[in-house]
C-alpha cells in the first residue's frame, strides 16, 4: 500500500505543498497535506458499499492558510483555551495572544502549528510530518520539535501518533481539529447523528468557555451521552452550559483514564449506516458540534454551514496549566509528549 503523492498548491515562501494519499485493501482512502499536517479527506464506504468523504475541508492548499474553522489541522503547541491568555510556570509569567476575547485559543490564529509547513516523510502505509518551532515562539517557553504520523490499516483504522519535545519545561497539548460528517462532508447538519461518550463527567465552563475548575457529573443533564443519543435532541436546551457555547463545545472527562489506548466515543449516521469509533491515550475530549461554522465554500461544490460537522478533539483539559487539579500538560527536557488517537470506521 504505497502512498500516492500529488501536488496540492504552493506555500507563501514558494515551497510546493503536496497531498499524500493512503489506500487500504477495502478501498478506504485518507489524504493528508503539509499545511498544518492537515487531514484533508477520509473516504469510507456506507452500508451498501458506496464511498463518501466524511471530513470537511478544502480542495486547495491555499485555503488551509486561511481556515478560520481549523478544518482538519493539527493544533499546537497548545490546543483549546488558556484563560486570560496567560500562565505561570516555574515562577515565570508568560503572556500569549488574546485571540478569543481575553483568552487564548489554539495558541495563535496566524502563527500556530495549524498554519505551518510540516516536512513530510511518506512510508509504505503511513506519512510522518515533522516541525521545528523556534525558542519561545508565540509566548510558549522553549524550542520545540513535533512529529505526527498518520497510518491506515486494513481494519479501517486511521491512527494518529503524536510526539513532541522541548528544551525547556513548557505546555505541549496537541490535537487534530477534523470535522466529521458520516453522511458525507457535503450532507448538511450532524444533529441527526447518534453519539455515545464513555465519559460520566465533564468540565463546566464560563461564558468565555474557560473551565471553572469543577468536574461535574453529566447524569440528568443534556451533557449525558453515556447512553447513545441524538446530538440534536437537546443541543438547544435551556441549559446554561449549552447557552454559553451555542450548543456542545465542552471538554468531557474520559472514564478510567490511565494513559492506555481506550475507546471513548462511537458516532453513528442514521441514513448511510456509517459509524466511527474513537480511541485515545489522553484524558479528555472536546466534543464540538460545529455551532460557529459560518457559511463557507468547501470541497467540490459544498457549502458548509452551522453544525455541518462535529469534532472530537482528544486533549488535556482546557486551561489545565491554570487548574492544578486537572491532569498536567507540562513537558520538556527528558519528559517528552507522546499520545495516540485512533479513528475506526465501519458500516452496518
Amino acid at each position: 500500500m504505497a502512498v500516492r503523492i500529488s501536488s496540492f498548491g504552493t506555500f507563501p515562501d514558494g515551497r510546493e505543498v503536496k497531498l499524500y494519499t493512503m489506500e487500504n485493501k477495502n478501498g478506504m482512502r485518507v489524504a493528508v497535506t503539509n499545511i498544518g499536517a492537515a487531514l484533508v479527506r477520509v473516504e469510507v464506504p456506507d452500508s451498501r458499499g458506496r464511498m463518501a468523504d466524511v471530513v470537511l475541508g478544502f480542495d486547495r492548499a491555499e485555503d488551509y492558510l486561511v481556515n478560520g474553522c481549523f478544518f482538519g489541522a493539527v493544533i499546537g503547541p497548545n490546543a483549546n483555551r488558556i484563560g486570560k491568555a496567560a500562565f505561570c510556570l516555574d515562577g515565570t509569567e508568560y503572556s500569549l495572544a488574546a485571540n478569543d476575547g481575553v483568552n487564548n485559543l489554539h495558541s495563535d490564529r496566524n502563527l500556530g502549528w495549524h498554519k505551518r509547513f510540516w516536512e513530510a516523510d511518506p512510508g509504505e502505509e503511513s506519512v510522518t510530518f515533522r516541525l521545528e518551532d523556534g525558542p519561545d515562539n508565540m509566548g510558549f517557553p522553549g524550542a520545540k520539535t513535533a512529529e505526527v504520523t498518520y497510518s491506515l490499516n486494513d481494519e479501517n483504522e486511521l491512527r494518529l501518533h503524536y510526539h513532541a519535545a522541548s528544551d525547556k519545561r513548557t505546555i505541549l497539548n496537541l490535537t487534530n481539529h477534523s470535522y466529521f460528517n458520516l453522511e458525507g462532508h457535503d450532507s448538511g447538519s450532524i444533529e441527526g447523528h447518534e453519539l455515545w461518550l464513555g465519559a460520566s463527567c465533564y468540565t463546566p465552563a464560563d461564558a468565555g468557555s474557560i473551565p471553572t475548575g469543577e468536574i461535574a457529573g453529566v447524569e440528568g443533564t443534556p451533557m449525558d451521552f453515556t447512553a447513545p443519543g441524538k446530538i440534536g435532541a437537546q443541543i438547544d436546551a435551556e441549559f446554561p452550559q449549552l447557552q454559553f457555547a451555542g450548543g456542545y463545545d465542552h471538554n468531557w472527562v474520559i472514564d478510567g483514564w490511565d494513559g492506555t489506548l481506550r475507546r471513548f466515543a462511537t458516532v453513528k449516521a442514521p441514513v448511510s449506516g456509517r459509524f466511527m469509533e474513537v480511541y485515545t491515550t489522553l484524558p479528555g475530549v472536546q466534543f464540538y458540534a460545529g455551532n460557529f461554522i459560518q457559511e463557507e465554500k468547501g470541497k467540490g461544490a459544498a457549502v458548509y454551514r452551522k453544525r455541518g460537522g462535529l469534532c472530537l478533539e482528544t486533549q488535556y483539559f482546557p486551561d489545565s496549566v491554570n487548574k492544578p487539579a486537572f491532569p498536567p500538560c507540562i513537558f520538556g527536557g527528558e519528559k517528552e509528549y507522546d499520545s495516540v488517537t485512533v479513528y475506526r470506521f465501519g458500516a452496518q
